[in-house]
Formats: C-alpha cells, structure tokens, sequence
C-alpha cells in the first residue's frame, strides 16, 4: 500500500486536492483515507446505542446500515490505522495532514518538510507520480493492538 500524505498550513488546499484524487486513485486501485482532525473532536451522537457501547468501554464499536458502516475505535495512532489498511490490502491510502510522520508527502504552501516528493502542484501530477510514493511497512510494537 502506497501513502500518499497531502499536507499544508491550513486552507491551503489539501482536502479540495483530496477531493480530487481519491475518485482517480480508484479508478486504478482500491483507496483508504485518514484525515488528521487537529483540533475538532469528532462527535458521537448522543445516547445512540453505538456511542453508549463505546462510552461503556468497546475497543471498536461499529454500526452498520443499509449503505455502509461506521466504526469508531479507541486509539489515535495513525499507524494502528495504516497497520489495519495495509492488512486489508488496499492499495493507496490517502492521508492529510499528519506532517510529524514522516511519510513521503505533498507539499500545499511554503510549509518546510522532510520527504517531499512533490510541492505546490496540482492532482494531476500527484496522480502521475502516484507510484513514487513510500509503501507501507506495517509496525508492530508488540502489543496486542498489532494488526500486521
């Protein structure tokens, strides 16, 4: 699985980028993505028999309906995350904004950065470039939250 990392100072393009990128990636393969929340919490709707199973202590509380399924799971490492991605073998995972990692990256602004394969261009050459992005190497870290 490839990582694909859009990251940039706020409003400065990434989730139209995104946007943009997701449906030609799966056009040529299947597609994961993260978005890195910064400072929003993502709300639970309240008394909802999924969010009471959490709040009471669920690991991984899923709902599923006629159209999809949404999980919530109680950890904030983005590589549990890509560990479960890669387990399920899709082929790109499309991550913005978690510039501390390290991944090969895109670069939205004047934001400095490390493993930068690209800057300030647009989704067409992301896409033509899709295949010089790093691929995953699961991590384990030995505990019993390890997917891969």
């Amino acid at each position: 699985m490839r990582i694909i990392n859009i990251i940039g100072h706020s409003n400065s393009g990434k989730t139209i980028m995104i946007r943009k990128l997701v449906p030609l990636l799966a056009a040529v393969g299947t597609v994961a993505t993260i978005k890195h929340m910064g400072h929003h919490i993502w709300e639970l709707p309240a008394e909802k028999d999924t969010t009471v199973h959490f709040v009471g202590g669920s690991v991984v509380t899923a709902g599923i309906d006629a159209e999809k399924t949404v999980m919530s799971l109680r950890t904030t490492d983005v590589h549990e995350i890509l560990n479960y991605y890669a387990w399920k073998g899709y082929d790109y995972a499309v991550v913005e904004g978690f510039k501390e990692e390290g991944f090969s990256c895109v670069v939205l602004g004047d934001l400095v950065a490390e493993h930068v394969i690209l800057r300030n261009v647009g989704v067409d050459e992301v896409f033509a470039m899709r295949d010089q992005f790093e691929v995953y190497v699961p991590r384990c870290d030995g505990s019993k939250n390890c997917s891969a």
